[in-house]
């Protein structure tokens, strides 16, 4: 399993920025995928997962609304749309696959790739 990200960044609040991550090694339709996050000083966190072979999703509270996570089964990638982006959004993004997904919690992580900055200046 491999798991690679791109995307990430510097932009102004209230702006939108794309994540994307590249997957290798496995069917993403055969499992939960999702975007983690590890601000400076806090623990990493799901912010979005979505099972693909069913289409459901799960967003963290602060993401709903502005962030939206899709993949694109033919090239086997899946992406993070974050819209009205906040400073206190600046973190490390890690694609992973994770250890338990529902629609009401996505948590533990599997598989990650290494992640990518996104920093959201006020």
């Amino acid at each position: 399993v491999q798991l690679v990200e791109s995307g990430g960044g510097l932009v102004q609040a209230g702006g939108s920025l794309t994540l994307s991550c590249a997957a290798s090694g496995f069917r993403l339709n055969d499992y939960a995928v999702g975007w983690f996050r590890q601000a400076p000083g806090k623990e990493r966190e799901g912010v979005a997962c979505i099972y693909i072979r069913d289409g459901s999703t799960y967003y963290i509270d602060s993401a709903k609304g502005r962030f939206t996570i899709s993949s694109d089964n033919s090239k086997n990638t899946f992406s993070l749309q974050m819209d009205r982006l906040l400073p206190e959004d600046t973190a490390v993004y890690y694609c992973v696959m994770p250890t338990l997904y529902s629609t009401f919690v996505c948590k533990g992580v599997d598989h990650s790739g290494k992640g990518t900055l996104v920093t959201v200046s006020s």
